[in-house]
C-alpha cells in the first residue's frame, strides 16, 4: 500500500464516491491496495471488511464481503444504504465455461443470472428468483467506456464480454455440462455476481462485473484456482482501474 490515509466524511454527510468496489477476498483486494494513491484504515462492519482509497484520481469503497452469494449481498447492502455511488463493481476471479475463454482471461459481464434458480413450474424462467427480473444486465454506460483502449497496456490480455453465472457451490468438470446445456452462453461462474447484480438492481445502481479467470471448471479446477486465483485477481483489478480511469469523476452535488 502507498500514499496517505484516506479519511470518512463529517458524521452528517453522505459519502460519495466513484465506484463502490466488492471482492470476495482479501486476494482479490491486494491488487487495488497495491495500486492505491491513498489508502484509508479498514473498517468492520457487519458480514464484511471496508476501506476508502483513492487511485488514478478517482475515490473507491473496497468492499472485502467474504465468499457467496448471501455473504456479497449483505456487504453490498451495508455498503449502498451508507453512500452514494454512480456504480457497483465485483472484481476478483471466476471459472471459466465459454470454450473459447482460457486461464488467465478476462470476462466482463453483459448479463448476470443464477444458476440454481428455477422456478418453472411457476412460469418463470430458468436462473429468474420470483419476483424478480429474468436477467440483470450490466452498466450501458461502463460496457460502453470498457473498450480495448481500456486494458491495451495489459500484455497479452484477452477479454471477452457475456452472459456470467453465480451459484451457491464451486463448480467442478461433473457440473459444467449440465450448466452449458441450461445457458449455452454461459462464459463464466462465480459465487457472487449475480446477487450483486440483484442488489444494486434494487438500490437503482449501475453494475458490472469483471472476473478474471483463474481455472475452467475442470477436473483440476481447485488446484488450478489456488494457483491463479492471485493472477487473475491481479487481471480483473487492472481492467478495473482502466474503466474508472475513462469515467467521469462523481460529484457531490448530484448525489445529495
Amino acid at each position: 500500500m502507498s500514499g496517505q490515509e484516506v479519511g470518512a466524511g463529517r458524521a452528517d454527510e453522505v459519502e460519495t464516491f466513484d465506484a463502490v468496489v466488492v471482492t470476495a477476498m482479501a486476494d482479490e483486494a491486494a491488487p487495488f491496495w497495491e495500486r492505491a494513491d491513498r489508502v484509508g484504515r479498514p473498517v468492520s462492519v457487519p458480514g464484511s471488511v471496508q476501506q476508502r482509497i483513492e487511485v488514478a484520481g478517482r475515490r473507491v469503497l473496497l468492499v472485502q464481503s467474504g465468499i457467496g452469494q448471501v455473504n456479497a449481498a449483505t456487504a453490498a447492502t451495508v455498503a449502498l444504504a451508507a453512500v452514494r455511488t454512480p456504480l457497483l463493481v465485483s472484481a476478483g476471479s471466476a471459472g471459466g465455461l465459454g470454450p473459447r475463454v482460457r486461464v488467465g482471461d478476462v470476462v466482463v459481464g453483459t448479463s448476470y443470472v443464477y444458476a440454481g434458480a428455477d422456478a418453472r413450474a411457476f412460469g418463470y424462467a430458468l436462473g429468474q428468483v420470483p419476483g424478480m427480473p429474468p436477467t440483470y444486465s450490466g452498466a450501458a454506460g461502463a460496457l460502453d467506456v470498457l473498450t480495448p483502449a481500456v486494458w491495451c497496456h495489459v500484455r497479452d490480455l484477452r477479454v471477452h464480454r457475456g452472459q456470467m453465472l453465480s451459484g451457491d457451490s464451486f463448480v467442478d468438470a461433473a457440473m459444467v455440462a449440465p450448466l452449458l446445456a441450461a445457458f449455452p452462453g454461459a462464459l463464466s461462474t462465480d459465487m457472487e455476481s449475480t446477487s450483486l447484480a440483484q442488489t444494486a438492481h434494487l438500490f437503482g445502481v449501475p453494475f458490472l462485473s469483471v472476473r478474471g479467470i483463474s481455472d475452467l471448471c475442470g477436473p483440476g479446477a481447485g488446484d488450478d484456482f489456488r494457483t491463479h486465483v492471485d493472477d487473475a485477481a491481479e487481471r480483473s483489478a487492472r481492467v478495473v482501474l482502466g474503466l474508472l480511469a475513462e469515467l467521469a469523476p462523481s460529484r457531490v452535488a448530484e448525489y445529495v
